[in-house]
């Protein structure tokens, strides 16, 4: 087993590239997407045309600034007119005493929100003028959030367990995605070494020295499993440790998911090899199946989007829904040994139906 490990060593000791490029990928693509996933804030033009716009900016653009996704920045009529029939900025707002108007040079798909949110301003303000009357407005306002300070009703959310309801980061989703998803690639052409050796020989003349086949099978097989969980956990350890990235509480829970995932990823690439009849033709339906398994998975949506029966039983037959179940629920609801015990009980008979088939299929493969 040791010397058929060790060769396996010193082959991408010699050549890392592959492993490297695994690794820094599954890196690179959920930095990209998970950027391209977070809200900017827009920043929007407001200026007024009115004889006094002085007052009505000090009025209104405090009250406009108010939510944190939208920045109300006082412009220059001319300039902000200009600004957006040139392109340099998207929309801006010509404010009124009691009314505004958009300048936009084209329908952008954030209009609708900053449209809501300003009228809502807007009808917030024309409430408080009319219950104010004769008294004065500041002091109306002043109440009113006082008011809304103690509400005579409260609503409080909490989670099952009577903890607070963690928020949902859909970044840390694709980082547990794209992570297990490279190391697919990884574990697999590493197990397709067996598949290799068969077809140039090296087995046959391997099984005449004192290694044994079931040596040569444990050693091939053990060290895709360590290379694959060695990607993981590194990337798994850069994100928390490096780049500050919230994995929660039970790291050590997480590594044991990676683990026993790697162990079933090693089995299924061992099923598929049993299938095929050269190393080519692994490289040509390997990489064609595993990118579909993440889709039918829903790694790449919020969960819940994918509800026909069909689909969610085909993603149970493969470890990474199992996977990705189990570290999604100990990062974002803490949950432990027992609550995650399902997802782990399946991928381990996932691994071991597909190693003894597929094992099966080489070992009846003549040639």
């Amino acid at each position: 087993m040791f010397p058929v490990f060790k060769s396996q060593w010193r082959k991408d000791k010699r050549k890392p590239l592959m492993v490297i490029l695994f690794l820094v990928g599954s890196i690179a693509l959920t930095l990209i997407f998970t950027s391209s996933n977070m809200v900017p804030q827009t920043t929007v033009a407001i200026f007024s045309s009115e004889t006094n716009s002085s007052e009505i900016m000090d009025k209104w653009e405090p009250l406009l600034n108010r939510n944190e996704s939208f920045n109300f920045v006082i412009a220059d009529e001319e300039t902000a007119r200009t600004d957006v029939a040139e392109g340099r900025r998207d929309i801006a707002i010509n404010l009124k005493e009691h009314d505004y108007r958009f300048i936009t040079a084209y329908d952008i798909p954030t209009l609708p929100l900053i449209d809501q949110y300003v009228q809502k301003v807007f009808v917030e303000e024309a409430q408080i003028e009319a219950a104010a009357g004769s008294q004065g407005i500041d002091q109306i306002r002043n109440d009113v959030e006082s008011y809304l300070e103690n509400p005579p009703f409260q609503i409080q959310t909490e989670s099952l367990n009577g903890g607070e309801v963690s928020n949902y980061d859909m970044g840390i989703q694709l980082l547990f995605g794209f992570t297990l998803f490279m190391a697919m690639f990884t574990i697999g052409f590493k197990v397709n070494g067996v598949l290799s050796d068969k077809v140039s020989g090296v087995w046959n003349r391997m099984i005449l020295s004192p290694v044994s086949k079931t040596g040569m099978y444990t050693g091939h097989l053990l060290y895709s499993f360590v290379i694959g969980f060695v990607q993981i956990a590194v990337v798994l350890v850069i994100f928390q440790y490096v780049m500050n990235y919230d994995l929660g509480n039970n790291f050590f829970i997480l590594l044991v998911i990676a683990a026993i995932y790697a162990l079933s990823i090693v089995s299924m690439a061992m099923l598929i090899t049993g299938f095929v009849k050269t190393p080519e033709q692994f490289y040509m339906i390997y990489p064609s199946v595993v990118p579909i398994i993440p889709v039918i998975s829903g790694v790449y949506m919020p969960p819940g989007t994918i509800s026909n029966a069909v689909l969610l039983f085909i993603a149970d037959l493969f470890p990474l829904t199992h996977a990705m179940e189990a570290m999604i629920n100990v990062a974002f609801y803490h949950e432990g040994w027992n609550e995650i015990a399902l997802p782990l009980v399946l991928m381990l008979l996932i691994g071991v139906i597909c190693m003894g088939v597929g094992i099966n299929l080489v070992e009846r493969r003549k040639g």
